[in-house]
């Protein structure tokens, strides 16, 4: 494959990293400060990058990026941009160091907190159209898409996991390399995944009227299902061939994405806050998927078949019951319990996915009753 070009430039093809120099000189970037995490240094991608950085750019690292990127986080790394007199951001790994980039440049730019950005509390129409500094995007996993996409997560000092959107955050440039995922343990390949193909079946599903992405997000879900990549992407990780094709699926679920997701992201970010569990969000997605899906079946039955011919099922066969198998067959955990979520957390994790702005595009509005009934079946596991 060569260049995409809708929201942003995005190149997804083996290789694609080369591109760095050319990319960075086109966006006028002569200092950039590279956002990254611990686990990027410790596996040795990051010297995989340095070949490609440009030989007169100062080469200002930010590596503290935790799994679920954090405002003091944001705040360390604007800091650090500042003091290095940086001009302009990559953002190298998985979604965190990505969303930790578009929150620096919030930062740099935005007068209001950035608390009061969150699109729970109508921040989007806040985030003015002020240049911010220029992002190349360069994707380590295969699953949260942030490269190409209008949004951004991270956790507040209040707590909050707070999600903000805007076009001004897309990333202007994505170097979608697949040969940057071949290292991916399989676990990991796995719960990224699984938060590509949530991706693509809830935008799916959501009610906003919009053929195009529609089109998109069920050629994501074809190719990571029926055509069986994410199931060899986690069995031979050294399967170039299908790390492509998973790379594919996740841009195509966040190019989708824009016209909502649904109950199972608000259930999500709801649970991905919990103190002291680090819950992965591409496995909590996972887990969730099949009981909002038997919820959510009465309500669009036409779109649910769509949904099955994509995924390859034969006639009569539930999607919520071909994801267990899928869960169970690229090795995800069959309940939340089983993830250490107790039954004492729902009237919590209940009150807080009620806000959350996902759940406003699911097909079916659900209640506080709803959630409640979603958690306890989730906690529990198929039978």
């Amino acid at each position: 494959m060569a260049l995409i070009q809708y929201l942003n430039r995005a190149w997804l093809e083996a290789g694609a990293v080369k591109r760095l120099p050319r990319e960075l000189e086109m966006l006028g970037v002569r200092r950039p400060l590279l956002c990254t995490d611990p686990g990027i240094v410790a596996s040795g991608l990051l010297e995989k990058l340095r070949p490609h950085w440009p030989a007169d750019a100062p080469f200002t690292v930010f590596d503290a990026t935790p799994g679920n990127p954090t405002e003091e986080a944001v705040r360390a790394a604007r800091d650090l941009y500042r003091a290095k007199n940086c001009d302009g951001l990559v953002g190298y790994g998985g979604g965190s160091p990505i969303d930790l980039a578009k929150g620096v440049g919030l930062m740099l730019v935005q007068k209001e907190k950035l608390e009061e950005l969150d699109v729970n509390r109508k921040g989007s129409a806040k985030i003015r159209p002020l240049p911010l500094p220029p992002l190349v995007a360069i994707p380590t996993t295969a699953g949260t898409g942030s490269e190409v996409s209008i949004g951004a997560i991270i956790v507040t000092d209040d707590g909050r996991k707070a999600t903000f959107a805007s076009r001004h955050l897309v990333p202007p440039v994505a170097l979608c390399d697949p040969e940057l995922t071949l290292g991916l343990p399989a676990r990991l390949t796995a719960a990224t995944g699984m938060d590509a193909v949530a991706h693509c079946i809830e935008t799916y599903l959501s009610p906003v009227d919009n053929a195009v992405a529609d089109a998109v997000a069920l050629d994501g879900l074809r190719r990571a299902v029926r055509d069986g990549a994410l199931k060899r992407a986690v069995a031979q990780g050294s399967d170039l061939t299908a790390r492509t094709q998973m790379m594919t699926v996740a841009l195509e679920g966040a190019l989708a994405f824009a016209k909502g997701l649904g109950a199972v992201h608000a259930m999500s970010h709801s649970a991905g806050r919990l103190r002291g569990l680090n819950l992965h969000h591409g496995t909590l997605n996972a887990v969730l998927l099949p009981c909002v899906m038997r919820f959510n079946q009465k309500a669009v039955p036409e779109k649910m078949l769509g949904l099955g011919e994509a995924m390859g099922l034969t006639e009569g066969e539930e999607v919520a019951t071909a994801i267990e198998r899928l869960n169970r067959e690229v090795g995800m955990p069959a309940s939340l319990g089983q993830m250490g979520v107790e039954r004492d957390l729902i009237e919590d994790l209940v009150a807080v996915a009620l806000k959350d702005s996902a759940g406003a595009t699911n097909p079916v509005r659900a209640t506080e009753e709803d959630f409640r009934r979603l958690y306890e079946e989730a906690i529990e596991g198929a039978e």
